[in-house]
């Protein structure tokens, strides 16, 4: 019987290739070109699947050209470069890969929380700069972590992980703000305290933003809110590009509106704001809050599984639109 033919958008791991070599007629891209949506198009014409990352867009244009397109299975647990609806619409399964890089990038927020705070980075480019000859009493002073306060804008399980490192590591005083409150357990388990986005604006000493992109989250901490911040205060973004309106964070960097920010995720990236470049206070690093080898792999594992799942066995492990099922 001939096999499902499905297209691999980016490079993987080569055990990730084998498996689904295994149960499906693969084309691959092990070259890693990102490709535009023409040539997308153009290899998804006579597949029944897609295995895709945030860099391959789908929608509503791409799904008319490929009648044939059953699912598109996402290693990533965003899905920006999806359109739902029109996926729904066409009856093409979505999947991502949630749940498996909860803790990588808890601890990777944390870390790029910490770099920011007691200016890591800042204090690196001074030393290779040459520029260090002797010690001085506030040479990069930083902010205290321990004892802080730590706001979390998004309380997922993403941020309950920082939550529970920031309280019971490092004896954070932990507030946060949710679409919805948490249960008292968790709240417990987090030793986190609900407050209201204004509150958590004017109260954080380190400020870490965890929540999903939506057309509601675009810009959530524009120039308004980094005024309500703390002068002192810190801010990270793990999220989403689009939440932070990156221009305005360039100039509340550079007006010391805010003592710094940890950012890994940005608009319209891989492009960085230019502004963001010039400013010394800021920890930049490139969409890795998940890289590990064990989550990579554990994430390419999931996406494999979503296809295998739904072309060979009728049964995806993470549909982002079950209703495409019935």
């Amino acid at each position: 019987m001939t096999q499902p033919r499905i297209l691999v958008a980016r490079a993987v791991f080569p055990e990730t290739l084998a498996r689904l070599a295994r149960h499906f007629e693969v084309e691959s891209n092990q070259d890693d070109q990102v490709f535009s949506k023409q040539e997308l198009v153009a290899r998804l014409k006579d597949k029944a699947g897609a295995f895709t990352t945030g860099s391959e867009r789908i929608d509503a244009d791409v799904l008319a050209a490929c009648p044939g397109l059953k699912i598109v299975a996402n290693m990533a647990v965003g899905y920006n470069n999806f359109d739902v609806p029109a996926m729904t619409a066409r009856k093409v399964l979505a999947t991502n890969t949630p749940d498996v890089l909860t803790e990588t990038t808890a601890d990777f927020g944390f870390a790029l929380m910490m770099a920011t705070a007691r200016r890591i980075a800042e204090s690196e480019h001074y030393l290779r700069a040459g520029k260090w000859t002797k010690w001085s009493y506030d040479m990069f002073a930083g902010a205290e972590v321990h004892g802080s306060t730590l706001g979390i804008l998004g309380m997922g399980r993403i941020g309950q992980g920082i939550a529970r490192r920031g309280a019971h590591g490092f004896g954070m005083n932990v507030i946060y703000h949710n679409r919805s409150r948490l249960s008292p357990d968790l709240e417990a388990a987090c030793k986190a305290r609900y407050v209201s986005k204004e509150e958590l604006l004017k109260t954080a000493d380190h400020l870490v933003l965890v929540l999903p992109y939506s057309a509601e989250s675009h810009h959530a901490i524009a120039a308004k809110e980094l005024a309500q911040m703390k002068p002192t205060a810190t801010l990270v973004n793990i999220a989403r590009g689009g939440i932070v309106d990156d221009a305005a964070l360039a100039q509340a960097l550079r007006d010391r509106r805010i003592a710094a920010a940890g950012i890994d995720v940005f608009e319209g990236e891989p492009k960085v704001h230019p502004d963001l470049l010039t400013v010394p206070n800021v920890v930049l690093t490139p969409h890795i809050a998940s890289a590990t080898v064990q989550t990579r792999m554990a994430m390419a594992d999931l996406a494999a599984d979503n296809l295998i799942g739904f072309l060979v066995n009728g049964k995806p492990l993470t549909p982002l639109n079950p209703e495409v099922l019935s």
